[in-house]
């Protein structure tokens, strides 16, 4: 096994350049090159530390005080899609960005001659050039990843919510803060109140992007920042990866007219074990590769991203640090410098939807496109949103939702502009609620109990079953007080709209079967197909999937 561990040169004295960069500089290493596509890796890093967390409250707190925080999920939960079921969706956001929390930049010595990404704090401006979204089944099972490629050219939102024009889905972060800047919200905000006001404004228009591209409510974030990946590879290293062929590429000097490129990674194939330093050039490599698709070699490094995500958790459990109170306070002492996450996070509730995270049953996928074209210059991916809107509902367990329909403008986004797809409700999981159920339907198989079951599989408290007292065509759903959001995301099973009911007792929902109701299509049996358990079989994809559990806790890829 190769030994990438190399020994890296004392501290100096602090360079000039902010708080941030001579708070690095003390702490001792030179960084080595990086760009944003690892960064993601660390929100994860913070997911997995949270979801096996299991501490009492007194050590929560200790563990996430100082954490920084997102009010951002506070807007797009307004009009998110509905939740089908109570599932929990976090966006893993990866800002590729050269300047610190408060604005200030970071050291441009450090920007050049460490981490090879330009000589200027406003090169790579705000893109978000890597999202993930993970899916936590609401009755547990695999956990599924979904890579978004950066350059997928979709309609872009703002911070309001409205329509900001088709682009590049990684620029939705950088134009709504460019926006918020040079509007009157922004007046008499100056320094870190400034950029953190803009950012959540970025933050609010990433999520509505990716909510209404893909037609999946997000519940939580994880953003890192451009420094961050480095600061937490430091803390777990050696990491362990896996290559399936040997890499050389080399560091190509930036010269006029050339940008320059290249990481210095060189590694054999089969594992490696890798510092800090050598980790941040495993998930940036762009370069030097053939993996079949020409030009893209973005999916090349995404693919990276998700094998690294992989080992990173695998490495967490192995080396103890999961459980151990003193490993993750130093762990997350790292986290609270360059990761933010939203205010409505509740790390307790999620450390007992989520132990899949630690256990390693995470599979990542990364989606696809129609075909690269070049739109205002840059090359961008054509992508239909109705279709990848189809293959994000099966990968995510819903093999039979009816996926939206397509629009006379829902034509790739290369060709036409789209028009928004199915309203969204203001909706998000709710907590669990009392659920009555009387069914007026006499079709086959349909019964107030079996419905009662279904529901309490997905998270709710069963209440009375029987024969309806009335007769309705159309299905139900009436709520009580403080049952409101639960209703909804009843309704969403049933495509109604719940309704406040005086007869509905405090934290109970009504569903009432309609005379027309001969269940939903979600539940019946798919059809037999070659890996029936697997929900991502013959869907179109970007490459081969990664898989957590492959390889014992270390997959291959290219």
């Amino acid at each position: 096994m190769a030994e990438h561990t190399e020994q890296l040169p004392d501290a100096e004295e602090p360079p000039s350049g902010g708080r941030a960069a001579a708070r690095r500089a003390t702490e001792g290493p030179k960084r080595s090159p990086l760009l944003i596509a690892g960064r993601v890796v660390a929100c994860t890093v913070g997911f997995t530390v949270f979801a096996a967390s299991g501490v009492v409250w007194y050590e929560y707190t200790s563990l996430t005080d100082g954490m920084t925080t997102s009010s951002a999920i506070e807007q797009t939960k307004k009009d998110a899609p509905k939740h089908l079921d109570n599932s929990v969706n976090l966006l893993l956001i990866g800002l590729d960005s050269r300047k610190n929390m408060d604005g200030s930049d970071v050291d441009p010595a450090i920007v050049q001659n460490d981490l090879h990404a330009g000589a200027d704090s406003s090169i790579g401006g705000y893109n978000t050039n890597s999202l993930i979204l993970l899916h936590i089944p609401a009755g547990g099972g695999k956990v599924q990843g979904i890579s978004i490629p950066r350059d997928d050219y979709v309609m872009t939102y703002g911070a309001d919510g409205k329509e900001a024009g088709m682009g590049k889905i990684k620029e939705a972060y950088g134009n709504a803060k460019d926006a918020f800047n040079n509007s009157a919200k922004a007046k008499g905000l100056k320094g870190a109140d400034l950029e953190k006001a803009g950012r959540d404004a970025g933050r609010a228009a990433t999520i509505r992007t990716v909510q209404k591209f893909v037609d999946q409510p997000v519940d939580h974030i994880a953003e890192v920042n451009l420094m961050g990946f480095y600061d937490i590879a430091k803390v777990l290293q050696p990491i362990e990866v896996c290559l399936t062929h040997p890499v050389n590429d080399p560091i190509i000097a930036r010269t006029p007219g050339h940008e320059g490129g290249g990481t210095g990674l060189k590694l054999p194939a089969g594992r490696s074990k890798l510092d800090a330093a050598t980790a941040l050039s495993f998930v940036r490599q762009r370069h030097n590769l053939n993996d079949g698709h020409g030009d893209s070699d973005d999916f090349a490094r995404t693919h990276r991203q998700q094998a690294f995500i992989s080992s990173v958790m695998h490495s967490l459990k192995e080396k103890g640090v999961i459980g151990d109170l003193g490993a993750m306070q130093k762990l997350f002492g790292v986290v609270q410098q360059d990761l933010v996450i939203d205010n409505q996070w509740n790390v307790l509730d999620f450390a007992e939807q989520a132990p899949a995270l630690t256990g390693g049953n995470v599979e990542f996928n990364t989606l696809t496109f129609d075909r690269e074209d070049m739109k205002g210059g840059q090359a961008v991916n054509i992508v239909t949103p109705s279709k990848i809107q189809k293959v994000v509902k099966q990968v995510f367990g819903y093999a039979d939702a009816a996926a939206p329909a397509p629009a006379p403008s829902d034509t790739p986004t290369g060709d036409a502009t789209p028009s928004a797809t199915t309203p969204p409700a203001p909706t998000q999981a709710a907590a669990p609620a009392t659920v009555d159920v009387y069914n007026a339907s006499a079709a086959a198989g349909v019964s107030s109990a079996n419905e009662a079951k279904v529901l309490v599989g997905l998270g709710f408290k069963q209440g009375v079953t029987g024969p309806a007292h009335t007769r309705p065509k159309t299905t139900t759903v009436g709520y009580g007080k403080g049952a409101k959001e639960a209703a909804d995301q009843i309704a969403a099973r049933y495509g109604v709209t719940a309704t406040e009911s005086a007869s509905a007792g405090t934290g109970h929902v009504v569903v009432t079967l309609g005379t027309s109701f001969d269940g939903v299509a979600s539940d019946r049996p798919a059809a037999p197909s070659a890996a029936p358990s697997d929900p991502t079989a013959n869907l179109p994809m970007q490459g081969p999937k990664v898989e957590a559990q492959s390889d014992g806790g270390i997959p291959c890829v290219f």
